[in-house]
């Protein structure tokens, strides 16, 4: 753990706002909705946490996310996720024109305001203390737990309290510090640190107080019931999407579309599904399967690892692959009769040796062999790995033959038949038009090609979020060697 400040909070807050105005002091892009319009997808900006975006059994999840992606669909526009956990680089790249929208909890501040515009509230949310209670808490009488804990911010004077850095937390203590006439000692932490980090380390003694939106903190407390979350230290404060100050069209848009969806059943569903379901939302942000707080997708990672290894693959390339195959439910089965983890036909799955194909072992063990089979098919002629692995997965949604119909076109229309995106991908696609899959140099015929590269496209983007959230021992020893040089 970084400790960045541990001063008078007026230093602090002096130090804050030159942080703020070093960090968010960018002239935005010139980049408003048109422009994502015409590009058709929007860059949105989230953090890894319960509330906004996480990955629970290989799919994302999360309330901001849930409302993203919704907007999106509305919008006709690709939601595209960007992950980080630092505030103040969510704003710049929000700035720089890399993020559009910027969602994972944000309060809506003066000094944020300087540097970017909010769009009208998602919801109002109070900030509470996070502190522990006693340990023999449960065996205690409710006036004898009180009496251990805080429930005047007066007692708060002299105390540490951890709080995430570039949050409105330190803000709000520093501003109660005024308040109260004593000074409450604030120790902003690692940028890179969640919330439901501190919280934890609250519950696990390792600190004694952090400070959390109501919202996030009774959910924590669902799962760390000896955590203690009933003193607010705010009024309520508005929790907004952060847009850039001259994107007029894409704010006055998202407004106008929040204002609608907060009159139908549906957003209540999705607000209720992480903020009023404690006990189901809580399970699923603090399960072993979640990005929040664990580190697997599913039940059958080390196989999934295994089996990559023979492959020559990132296991999470192919843990990506079976998530949109089967949704790792090694009994499921498909209008074509596909079954098992790997979705193999009884052909397919003879040819290559598996006879269950509802046994996850020899159904990672056959789809392996048939990825092997086509890789060792394609390498003759297709160099660049990344690039070959598109096309093995092309090939194991909808066949060897239509990929090889798709490069022989791409070769005489004068694109390189060696490439995916904007050369095979595209006569891929055209395969469904008669002028194309009825030309002389295709021999399997009409295909639906907008089925295969959506499916490339698919497995690389969730692939690209669980390289960001599941990283492998490997990546932690690059950053580690990158931030001591």
């Amino acid at each position: 753990m970084c400790l960045i400040l541990s001063c008078s909070t007026r230093t602090d807050n002096q130090n804050s706002d030159q942080e703020l105005e070093k960090s968010y002091a960018i002239e935005p892009v010139d980049l408003d909705l048109n422009k994502i319009k015409e590009r058709g997808y929007l860059n949105a900006i989230v953090d890894n946490s319960a509330t906004s975006y996480f990955i629970y059994k290989g799919r994302p999840m999360g309330y901001e996310y849930e409302m993203l992606k919704w907007f999106c669909d509305d919008l006709g526009v690709e939601l595209r996720i960007i992950i980080t956990n630092d505030i103040a680089v969510a704003l710049e790249k929000l700035n720089r024109g890399e993020g559009d929208i910027a969602a994972f909890n944000l309060t809506i501040t003066k000094e944020r305001k300087k540097y970017v515009d909010f769009t009208e509230p998602l919801y109002l949310a109070r900030q509470v203390l996070v502190q522990k209670k006693p340990k023999n808490w449960r065996r205690m009488k409710i006036h004898e737990i009180e009496k251990e804990l805080i429930r005047d911010p007066v007692e708060l004077i002299g105390k540490n309290v951890h709080v995430r850095k570039s949050s409105a937390f330190a803000a709000r203590l520093a501003n109660l510090s005024e308040e109260i006439g004593g000074d409450i000692v604030i120790l902003e932490d690692s940028s890179s640190l969640e919330v439901e980090e501190l919280i934890r380390m609250v519950a696990e003694g390792e600190i004694e107080y952090t400070i959390a939106d109501e919202d996030v903190a009774m959910l924590s407390a669902t799962f760390y019931p000896i955590i203690d979350v009933k003193t607010p230290i705010s009024f309520s404060q508005r929790i907004a999407w952060a847009i850039r100050s001259n994107a007029d069209s894409l704010e006055t848009t998202v407004n106008q579309w929040l204002e609608n969806k907060q009159k139908k059943t549906d957003y209540y569903v999705i607000y209720n599904k992480y903020f009023k379901n404690l006990k189901r939302s809580a399970s699923r942000s603090y399960s072993e399967f979640s990005s929040v707080s664990g580190d697997k997708l599913s039940p059958y990672d080390e196989q999934i690892k295994e089996t990559a290894e023979k492959i020559g693959w990132d296991w999470r390339l192919l843990a990506s692959l079976i998530y949109q195959e089967s949704r790792f439910d090694p009994n499921a089965s498909s209008w074509a009769g596909a079954q098992g983890l790997m979705q193999l036909v009884e052909n397919t799955a003879a040819e290559f040796g598996a006879e269950n194909l509802n046994d996850p072992r020899q159904s990672l063990t056959a789809g392996a062999a048939y990825i092997n089979w086509l890789q060792n098919t394609m390498k003759e002629y297709i160099e660049d790995s990344v690039e070959r692995q598109k096309f093995i997965l092309a090939a194991y949604n909808v066949g060897i033959g239509h990929v090889e119909d798709a490069r022989r076109l791409t070769e005489k229309y004068g694109g390189d038949p060696d490439v995916w995106e904007g050369n095979v991908a595209k006569y891929l696609l055209l395969k469904s038009k008669l002028k194309y899959y009825t030309d002389p140099v295709v021999k399997y015929g009409y295909c639906r090609g907008s089925e295969p590269v959506n499916y490339v496209e698919e497995i690389f983007e969730r692939f690209k979020q669980y390289k960001q959230l599941l990283k492998k021992p490997e990546d932690n020893n690059l950053q580690a060697n990158n931030s001591v040089l």
